[in-house]
């Protein structure tokens, strides 16, 4: 029994020292605010999605560029098949949120300011077909502020 017991540890140890650390963020989870399916020339254009931003992980964690506290879970996925147009998700808050994003490729794409005011945009020129997990956040870990998601192909921040 004590040779049973001595293997399991060492085999539980073996698979421990292995293991990959998971990402703060689940891209597979369940989005708290939906999703949608939407091709080029996609109508109504902007796509809008109310929501409340935040949560308790700090988006720094994902990369240097990235700022602002978001959720586990997605706030909102987008699956996207392209076409010619470029693809602008932004955000539209009277508080200064962030936004995070999870592209088809993998990477991680983040901005702060880069729509009108303290509101954050990303531009895809040549956007890719597939899955965009969709987080929004806030400067304070205990701050959710409301939030309008936009996802367009015609408005140019």
């Amino acid at each position: 029994m004590n040779t049973v017991f001595k293997i399991a540890a060492m085999a539980a140890m073996t698979v421990a020292a292995h293991a990959i650390p998971a990402a703060a963020q689940d891209t597979g989870g369940t989005p708290a605010y939906g999703e949608i399916d939407l091709s080029s020339g996609f109508t109504p254009d902007p796509y809008s999605v109310n929501l409340q931003s935040g949560g308790s992980v700090a988006a720094s964690e994902l990369g240097s560029s990235c700022s602002g506290f978001i959720a586990n879970n997605p706030d909102f996925r987008l699956r996207y098949s392209s076409g010619s147009l470029p693809l602008i998700i932004s955000v539209a808050s009277d508080a200064d949120t962030t936004l995070v994003i999870n592209a088809p490729d993998g990477r991680w794409y983040c901005n702060d300011d880069g729509g009108e005011g303290l509101n954050p945009s990303l531009r895809f020129e040549k956007p890719m077909s597939g899955r965009y997990e969709i987080w929004v956040g806030t400067y304070s870990d205990s701050s959710f502020e409301t939030a309008t998601l936009q996802i367009s192909e015609l408005v140019s921040e």
